[in-house]
């Protein structure tokens, strides 16, 4: 039997006993704040989530989550749907749960080209940027709470931010997650249309929704999303943007920095980082239809983590890069969260 799956199938009965051991109905508290980056002018949104009456945590009761190329943090992570999101999923298991919206997505400022016809400037807001903003946030949590080290969890491109931050700042990390991780290209991208690159792209909602479904089986795309999850999501999401939803259509705008680097990296078979600089504990997440990052880069960066004490993946069958938000969605929180939960005792 293959590892990957052996290693799956024993952890089953520990997954659904996380599961049954959530407390759903426990009571949290949510704060908001601005915290100011090195860049005068830019603050980033944070939002953190933890169970009432509990104000102190341990380093390994703390995580950061950060969103992918196009979409702020908050309606992903933290959109109800069925009653719960993610962070509160996590936050109920007894965690002090932060998310951040990188510049020029989200609450967080966007940048002054954002005011301007996008053809008016370059990219904004490449990974190195990105991966600063994530140092603002992951020092602004490490200060609040008084801890060396956090839990840090990044989607799609999200993956690139907090990966090539945790190769610099291992000390500050305590274990790693990576959900539809990106890595070397060589399939076409879905965010780069190609032509001249400008400060950001605008995508219109019929835009997200195929982009979504790239790769679902026909016979599979009535069930995948269950209904009004997707309007749910489009509607918080789209309205993040004031200037962008006072079009017609409305459209979200979102920084094209990544898609810049898209170019210049990943799809020319370059990589921005090494995640053999990773030392801490990395867990990867991925779904099968995923379009955005398909497997091969999920197998291609599970190699690639040669200095990690331990690493693991799951590949989840009928999901898309959006499976947060998706039928399947549990059996992706379940992993994540057993990831996080169990202490493991190596080398016995």
């Amino acid at each position: 039997m293959n590892a990957i799956f052996r290693a799956i199938l024993v952890s089953l009965p520990l997954m659904l006993s996380l599961a049954a051991n959530a407390a759903p109905d426990t009571p949290l508290v949510t704060e908001e704040f601005t915290v100011p980056t090195a860049d005068a002018g830019i603050n980033l949104y944070v939002r953190n989530k933890h169970p009432r009456g509990i104000n102190a945590f341990p380093a390994d009761k703390i995580l950061l989550y950060v969103h992918g190329a196009t979409y702020p943090s908050e309606t992903a992570f933290d959109l109800k749907l069925n009653g719960f999101s993610w962070m509160d999923y996590i936050a109920q298991h007894g965690y002090d749960v932060y998310l951040v919206d990188l510049r020029g997505y989200g609450k967080s400022t966007r940048p002054v080209e954002m005011d301007k016809p996008a053809a008016d400037n370059e990219p904004i807001v490449r990974t190195a940027t990105a991966v600063k903003d994530v140092g603002t946030a992951v020092d602004f949590i490490l200060k609040r709470r008084g801890v060396a080290k956090i839990n840090l969890l990044g989607w799609s491109w999200g993956t690139s931010t907090m990966g090539w931050y945790t190769a610099q700042n291992n000390d500050k990390v305590n274990r790693l997650v990576l959900y539809a991780p990106q890595w070397i290209r060589n399939s076409a991208s879905l965010t780069d249309t190609g032509g001249k690159i400008g400060a950001y792209r605008s995508v219109s909602r019929d835009a997200a929704l195929g982009r979504w479904l790239t790769n679902v089986p026909e016979d599979k795309k009535a069930d995948l999303i269950p209904a009004g999850w997707f309007d749910a999501w489009a509607d918080a999401t789209f309205a993040t943007d004031p200037v962008g939803a006072k079009q017609t259509p409305p459209v979200l705008r979102a920084p094209n920095g990544v898609v810049q680097d898209g170019r210049e990296y990943w799809g020319a078979g370059k990589a921005l980082y090494d995640p053999a600089g990773i030392r801490v504990p990395t867990f990867l997440a991925h779904a099968e239809w995923d379009a955005d990052t398909p497997s091969y880069m999920l197998h291609a960066y599970f190699a690639k983590l040669t200095n990690a004490p331990y690493k693991r993946y799951v590949e989840i069958g009928e999901g898309t890069h959006t499976i947060i938000m998706e039928k399947n969605r549990m059996q992706l929180f379940q992993a994540v969260q057993q990831f996080l939960d169990e202490k493991l005792t190596l080398n016995q």
